[in-house]
Parts: C-alpha cells; structure tokens; sequence
C-alpha cells in the first residue's frame, strides 16, 4: 500500500526523537484532526505544556501517570484522558509505553520541520 492521506501505514511514517526517552509518529492528518503515536521509555517525561488544541490520548500500551488541569492519574493500557484548549497537562512514562494522541484541530507546528 502506497502512502496516501486517506491511508497511512507506519512504516511509512519517520519518527521524530523529542527529547530523551520520547519519539513520535505523525500519522493520518488533515486540517481538522491528527493522529500521532508517540513512544515513552521507562521513566520518560511529556513536560508540562498547554496549546489551543484539543487532546484526547488513548493508552495503547503500559502505564503513565497523567495531570491534566492540575489533576493526576494512574493510566494503563485502554485508558484514556482529555485536555481542553489551554489546559496544562504532562504525562510521566511508569513503565515503556505508547499513547495515540488526537488532536483537533490538526497541530500545524508538528508538521513544520524542527530545527
């Protein structure tokens, strides 16, 4: 199968390294909504940050403890949580996982080459 915007399989997709422990996939995309998988090794950080986005992130695999607004939980695989618009929120990796992060709309500056 062929890379197309109505059709994307992972390897065709790079990661990108985020900072230590922290990589990610953008996957299907459009002006409206994006899916990027994103890897956390044991003891790996998502820091504390806000966008005008809205968040909703899926655990795939292992367990994270999440803030959201102040907030914390435990997650494992099958759970999920949600970030509104300019809520703070970070997630610390309690064991090597995987979430799928949602966003809407699209995050243009992920698509912008990092340098």
């Amino acid at each position: 199968m062929s890379p197309s915007p109505e059709f994307v399989t992972g390897k065709s997709r790079e990661w990108q390294q985020m900072t230590e422990g922290v990589k990610r996939q953008i996957l299907a995309h459009g002006p409206d909504l994006m899916v990027v998988r994103v890897e956390f090794t044991k003891g790996a950080v998502g820091a504390l940050h806000h966008h005008p986005h809205r968040q909703a992130t899926y655990v795939a695999r292992g367990k994270f403890e999440a803030t959201v607004g102040g907030q914390k939980a435990t997650l494992s695989e099958g759970d999920t949580f949600f970030a509104a618009a300019d809520v703070p929120h970070s997630v610390v990796a309690l064991e090597d996982g995987t979430l799928i992060d949602t966003f809407t709309p699209a995050r243009e500056d992920f698509l912008t080459p990092r340098g």
